[in-house]
């Protein structure tokens, strides 16, 4: 499975509880400490992803066209959703969320518009040549 689409899985699967659907399905949010935990630690295989860091995880989100985005909503009307931001507020951890147009819950055939970007690559900076 590519990324987009092992991240989905995990999102609509009921077994993780450190990533859900948040905005009615417009967001992800990612509780940061239990991600690394129960995502990015498993190992054989268990194992989700090839990455170990959670900014590893961030960098592989950028790269697919997620956005960092502030919660600006007031409360979750889900009852699913705000059982799981009061969990996270009540242990004090980070809550992340990311935002990718086409990364929507009511919109999974968008899911194949998610793809990874060409990275910026890096050339040797030209020096001028000096007369002496």
């Amino acid at each position: 499975l590519s990324f987009p689409q092992r991240l989905w899985k995990i999102v609509e699967s009921d077994q993780f509880k450190s990533i859900w659907w948040s905005e009615g399905g417009k967001c992800v949010a990612i509780n940061e400490g239990l991600f690394e935990e129960e995502v990015l630690e498993r190992k054989g295989p268990m194992q989700v992803f090839a990455m170990k860091k959670m900014n590893s995880f961030l960098r592989k989100l950028n790269l697919y066209g997620f956005t960092k985005t502030k919660r600006n909503f007031t409360r979750s009307a889900s009852l699913p959703e705000f059982l799981a931001e009061e969990a996270a507020i009540a242990a004090h951890s980070k809550l992340l969320y990311y935002y990718n147009p086409s990364f929507h819950r009511e919109y999974p055939h968008l899911l194949e518009n998610v793809k990874r970007r060409a990275g910026i690559k890096r050339r040797a900076t030209d020096v001028p040549e000096m007369d002496e």
